[in-house]
């Protein structure tokens, strides 16, 4: 896929984490999906990022995943990370570079 992260970048740098995607509210809180597992870049670092409803809180992972993927990573998602924590979802980013040779990619802010 032209203008998507290098497949070879991925294997040897990526991780797989596992997701399981936000479906709704439920009686009993958050309702998820079935568990995907997903490669993707994974940067550790604190950085102040801006949720849907406005407010601004700290994201402490950034994942970087392919465009193919994004439909696994609304907000309120868990995310599987490779340490055995489970941050959510905060708020996502895409970078879209169509036709031009750049790598087009989802970005993931995570708690």
């Amino acid at each position: 896929m032209p203008g998507t992260i290098p497949g070879a970048l991925l294997r040897r740098m990526g991780w797989d984490i596992t997701v399981e995607p936000y479906t709704g509210a439920g009686a009993h809180g958050p309702v998820y999906g079935p568990p995907v597992t997903v490669r993707a870049l994974m940067e550790a670092g604190r950085r102040k990022v801006t949720r849907t409803e406005g407010d601004e809180v700290v994201s402490t992972t950034t994942l970087r995943v392919r465009l193919a993927d994004a439909d696994h990573f609304p907000a309120g998602s868990r995310v599987g990370l490779p340490d055995g924590t489970t941050p959510t979802v905060i708020t996502t980013v895409r970078y879209d570079g169509r036709k031009l040779p750049v790598p087009s990619h989802l970005e993931v802010s995570l708690t």
